[in-house]
């Protein structure tokens, strides 16, 4: 894998969210680094849903743009994240994603857990093309891990909302258009989204179930349909993503996983979190730009939790995926 880092959007797409930090002519480009460090939490911030009260886009949706990072560490574990940037356990860790069961552990059927386990067992020593992390080969996150991933950007636009991520983006459409048909299969899956006051209510099928929810393996079949409420608050500084998992081929009963994320415009770059920089040019205006990842490989097998639907939902036939 090789990554490159290099500028990506137009400049103007970031005055909004300089905005919101103050006036853009007030800060010298050096300030920049007097920006106040993007610290990982080990407690989760909710945001409950209601109305918004926040100002909004000429279509009518809240206006949510900018760049967001989850707030309680990177994607390595999906049910005992860092928290904190706490690497060694020293520090108290922020409790697990999943937040149904009450467990903190993704329900899975008997043979599934057997399949997560053996490819935590060989993450390390990767004897087959599936026990390779998707992401080391610059394949998309999915739907939820890519909210665990680096930081991303929102943009909004009539009919739709758009997420960049540096692995692969991703189309909410909210124009009511039905899904796509059974046989196509996605990396981040098929959304079809709309909002209630404050919250972004969408449906995603047609899931490719090649991605991971973290180095320890747990993973969603294509059979998976997965119900996502984006909650933000009406400050804008933060928003709550829930996901509801259902897919009686692998689990054993609906699970549900939260992610905290906030906006990230107001804390100095980290090359995670964060990765918006400062731009060059002529003038003596604050001006910030995100960085791009550009992975260069994305070949081979991937997944291995793939199954295919059964009539009755029992005993599902596992298939590794060339």
């Amino acid at each position: 894998m090789k990554t490159i880092f290099t500028s990506r959007y137009p400049l103007h797409a970031f005055i909004a969210g300089l905005l919101a930090i103050g006036s853009a002519s007030a800060f010298a480009q050096e300030d920049r680094a007097s920006f106040p460090k993007f610290e990982r939490e080990n407690y989760v911030y909710k945001v409950e849903q209601g109305k918004w009260t926040g100002p909004k886009l000429s279509d009518g949706q809240p206006d949510v743009q900018g760049q967001w990072s989850n707030t309680i560490g990177n994607h390595n574990n999906l049910v005992n994240p860092q928290g904190g940037g706490n690497r060694n356990n020293d520090k108290p860790r922020a409790p697990s994603r999943v937040v149904d069961p009450e467990d903190g552990q993704v329900p899975f059927q008997a043979w599934a857990r057997e399949l997560q386990k053996d490819y935590a067992k060989h993450l390390l020593d990767p004897t087959k093309p599936e026990y390779i992390e998707p992401l080391a080969r610059c394949a998309p996150a999915g739907p939820s891990k890519s909210f665990m991933w680096h930081g991303y950007e929102i943009r909004q636009y009539p009919g739709y909302v758009v997420f960049l991520f540096d692995s692969g983006s991703r189309i909410i459409h909210l124009d009511k258009k039905p899904h796509l048909p059974e046989n196509i299969k996605l990396w981040n899956g098929d959304s079809r989204g709309h909002w209630e006051g404050n919250t972004l209510i969408v449906d995603v099928t047609n899931n490719n179930s090649k991605s991971r929810f973290g180095r320890n393996g747990e993973f969603a079949s294509e059979n998976a349909q997965v119900a996502e409420k984006f909650i933000f608050d009406n400050n804008r500084e933060r928003f709550t993503y829930r996901a509801t998992y259902t897919d009686p081929s692998v689990y054993t009963r609906p699970w549900t996983l939260e992610i905290p994320n906030r906006r990230v415009e107001k804390f100095a770059e980290d090359g995670w979190n964060n990765q918006l920089g400062v731009a060059k040019h002529n003038g003596k205006e604050l001006l910030l730009e995100p960085y791009e990842q550009i992975c260069t490989e994305n070949n081979g097998g991937f997944g291995g939790g793939a199954v295919k639907k059964t009539a009755d939902n029992t005993s599902p036939k596992t298939t590794l995926t060339p």
